[in-house]
């Protein structure tokens, strides 16, 4: 169970309200195991994740400090993330003198949003000192939870397109007419739309689209990527090479998972971003530096932010 915004919590996983007694807890959890026990037909994932929802808030101590924000020992280093309130906070990328171009607020739309959404949640008047308390955060709606995460995800996606030097060029919160494209990044191996997400969990491709019990029922992310790459292309007269939606490395069980025939759009780990974007897609095409020029006038003289 990663520590994303977006990932069920210990209570969501166990089915009971955050106010629900220790007797209700303890009934909740034994029923789950007995109906996600792998012996007895039941999804091992599921499974795994009950025991871990139990072991964060089934002892009265350890419940305690889920509650109030804290971790437990360890939980950093074997969950690889952080909800504390600093790591929640805009993070800027490192000074280098070989920075990437950039351009826009990478995951301020979403953040502005999370603001939005959080103080109204914790009803008007509210003074809150602080909106990434963990403890705020964890108590919040899912779909208020979820734009934290998708902030967090685009700056993360930022700060590894920023390492890859002065030939690369990002834009960011691009707004097209169908909806936020993320991310346009424009370098050597093409010129990419990019989303960034983060669902609280894993992904997986079927058919050609994403799915995943965190993405909501009805929702094609993949389509979605299409139809704004589309309008992109269409309204700045620019090809877009490929379409990469980055998800957290522990979201995908390969570095890589192409999305249809065409291998042109794909999911991809956020620490791999990088190989893609200087190798290309499979069976893509270099662009020459005559190509980066034109295609970076284009963009800087068409592209709308958000």
């Amino acid at each position: 169970m990663p520590d994303s915004p977006a990932a069920p919590t210990p209570y969501e996983v166990l089915g009971v309200a955050a106010q629900a007694s220790h007797a209700e807890l303890r009934r909740a959890y034994r029923r789950l195991l007995r109906q996600t026990h792998p012996d007895t037909g039941g999804d091992p994932a599921r499974f795994h994740a009950v025991q871990e929802a139990w072991a964060r808030i089934g002892d009265a101590d350890d419940r305690r400090r889920w509650d109030s924000g804290q971790h437990r020992t360890g939980d950093r280093e074997k969950n690889g993330a952080d909800l504390s309130e600093e790591a929640a906070k805009p993070q800027r990328a490192a000074r280098s003198t070989v920075r990437a171009r950039t351009y826009g607020h990478p995951g301020g739309f979403a953040r502005e949003r999370y603001l939005v959404l959080v103080r109204e949640w914790a009803g008007r008047g509210t003074d809150l000192a602080d909106p990434y308390d963990a403890a705020l955060v964890r108590s919040a709606p899912r779909e208020i939870r979820h734009l934290l995460a998708d902030a967090l995800a685009e700056e993360a996606t930022a700060r590894a397109v920023s390492g890859l030097g002065i030939g690369y060029t990002m834009w960011s919160d691009v707004a097209t007419d169908h909806g936020k494209l993320d991310h346009v990044i424009l370098g050597p191996a093409g010129l990419f739309a990019v989303l960034s997400e983060d669902w609280g969990g894993a992904v997986r491709v079927v058919r050609g689209e994403l799915v995943g019990e965190g993405i909501p029922a009805g929702e094609q992310p993949v389509k979605l990527l299409v139809r704004l790459a589309k309008s992109l292309g269409r309204s700045s007269r620019v090809r877009i090479t490929g379409m990469l939606i980055v998800v957290p490395d522990e979201a995908l069980a390969e570095p890589i998972s192409y999305v249809g025939r065409k291998r042109d759009a794909a999911a991809v780990r956020l620490s791999f971003l990088p190989t893609v974007l200087r190798d290309g897609l499979d069976g893509g095409q270099r662009l020459s530096i005559e190509d980066v020029f034109d295609v970076r006038s284009r963009l800087q003289h068409s592209i709308r932010f958000v």
